[in-house]
């Protein structure tokens, strides 16, 4: 399944990674600061992702449930091999300095980074 998500997507599929079931209403309180959004607006991002086959909407009771039917990897992996496609010139090697530029790395995530690229040379 190769589904592509918006900005605005990503927002929503990120609360519901994070927590799942939620409501309407709890996800415009989650977002209110950083988005601003309405009901009406988080409504409409949620059907279109159920749409794309993203998430999952449970009627009953008082309020609609969503729940994540795209996993957080796979949706990782889809937008990492997009950039990539995108990008081309320059390789994985300017898209991880770039990135790792930009960043402030803690020791761990440097450990991971490096453990990531001899798994990757062990794999070949």
């Amino acid at each position: 399944m190769n589904i592509s998500l918006s900005d605005g997507e990503w927002k929503l599929m990120n609360l519901l990674w994070d927590e799942q079931p939620r409501t309407i209403a709890d996800m415009v309180k989650c977002l209110r600061t950083d988005t601003g959004w309405t009901k009406a607006t988080v409504n409409i991002m949620l059907n279109r992702l159920e749409e794309k086959g993203a998430v999952r909407i449970e009627t009953g009771g008082r309020s609609k449930l969503f729940y994540p039917v795209l996993g957080r990897e796979d949706a990782v992996r889809q937008e990492a091999m997009s950039t990539l496609s995108k990008i081309r010139t320059g390789g994985i090697g300017l898209l991880i300095s770039t990135m790792a530029s930009e960043c402030e790395l803690s020791a761990e995530e440097i450990d991971e980074l490096m453990d990531i690229l001899k798994e990757g040379r062990r794999a070949k």
